[in-house]
């Protein structure tokens, strides 16, 4: 995470400063058991991205001592990497109670984050069930990517529209033909917050925080997955403001478990694993399994090929079994692409910048 910098070079001033900007924003909500999984999905960030993280944790009261705790335990030499707040679930209007309540706890609080989070630009939102497998920094760049009107990215729910759940039975509106997944979401906050968003509430346009609470309202009762539902109305009725990013970068059991249908995976591997349905806790999916169980046991100081690529490759031999785990290649090809990269730089800031090899 430091720079090398010649002796008696100066810190620009500017670059001192801007800490914030310097910094890549990571935005997870957690409630109730889910204590360990955030805490392997930000050791998961932590292990191979390259710029400094600032991580805003969103959790009930009684998990912020033990989030302050456990992440102060990590070694020094990646707690440097990071910094961390904690908030309190919040919601600025409408009925605590019933955002709450909707889907799983605590959930909607995703939707208020342009509100809460007033003096940050942009942020990637992720579940607390997201395993990264490469350095943040890449998904990160996309946000260079949106033309003038997007203001978020999302992966769509399904590859093929046949198999997929919007497409077969949502009874409200989605984006685009199987709709989109809101697990691993990069936010333009800036953006959302100065954009007046089309709806079926008034015919002019109403602010994202305007807009909540009377969408919730009118499609509550034919709304399954909660918050990920709204986000679908609302892009459903303001397409031009969605960049959709390709599914090796929001890779779920749905990808593989009817056969292999993530072309983006096969091709490059999978770039951000999200284990939903619960998989890292059962035996539905082992593959997904193996990577979470891997990524919690790797001793943060080790060698990442001896004390994290053998092991997965070995508890995956166990998966052959299932459609998941016929094809390894895809799980395992981004994460050893990015640990020879996190080894390489490691040897060379080892053996000081002016004989690298």
């Amino acid at each position: 995470g430091v720079k090398w910098r010649p002796p008696g070079e100066q810190k620009h001033p500017k670059e001192a400063s801007s800490s914030s900007l310097q910094c890549m924003h990571l935005a997870v909500v957690a409630c109730g058991d889910r204590l360990e999984e955030t805490l392997i999905m930000l050791k998961s960030a932590v292990l191979f991205s390259n710029r400094r993280l600032c991580f805003h944790i969103f959790a009930e009261d009684s998990l912020k001592p033990e989030f302050e705790k456990k992440l102060k335990e990590w070694p020094s030499s990646y707690t440097k990497k990071f910094e961390s707040n904690i908030y309190p679930i919040t919601f600025s209007v409408g009925n605590a109670q019933e955002w709450k309540k909707l889907f799983k706890p605590c959930a909607a609080q995703r939707l208020f984050l342009p509100v809460i989070l007033k003096d940050v630009d942009s942020l990637l939102y992720v579940d607390t069930d997201v395993l990264f497998l490469r350095p943040i920094d890449d998904i990160w760049h996309l946000l260079r990517e949106f033309n003038s009107t997007q203001l978020a990215a999302m992966a769509p729910e399904h590859e093929i529209p046949k198999i997929g759940w919007y497409s077969r039975f949502a009874r409200h509106p989605y984006y685009g033909t199987t709709g989109v997944n809101s697990g691993v979401m990069l936010m333009n906050l800036t953006r959302i917050r100065s954009t007046q968003f089309k709806n079926s509430l008034i015919p002019g346009g109403l602010t994202w925080e305007e807009m909540l609470y009377p969408l919730y309202q009118k499609y509550k009762n034919y709304i399954t997955w909660g918050d990920q539902d709204l986000l679908n109305i609302i892009f459903y009725f303001n397409p031009e403001c969605l960049y959709v990013f390709p599914c090796q970068w929001n890779y779920r059991p749905d990808h593989c478990m009817y056969g292999s249908n993530c072309r983006g995976a096969e091709d490059e591997g999978v770039s951000i694993l999200h284990g939903n349905r619960g998989v890292y806790h059962d035996d539905k999916q082992p593959t997904f399994k193996a990577l979470y169980e891997v990524i919690r046991d790797f001793p943060f100081e080790d060698n990442l090929f001896q004390s994290l690529y053998y092991p997965l490759q070995s508890k995956f031999l166990d998966t052959v079994h299932t459609l998941c785990g016929r094809i390894p290649q895809v799980f395992l090809k981004q994460i050893e692409k990015t640990m020879k990269k996190v080894y390489e730089n490691r040897v060379i800031v080892y053996l000081g910048a002016n004989h690298r090899y």
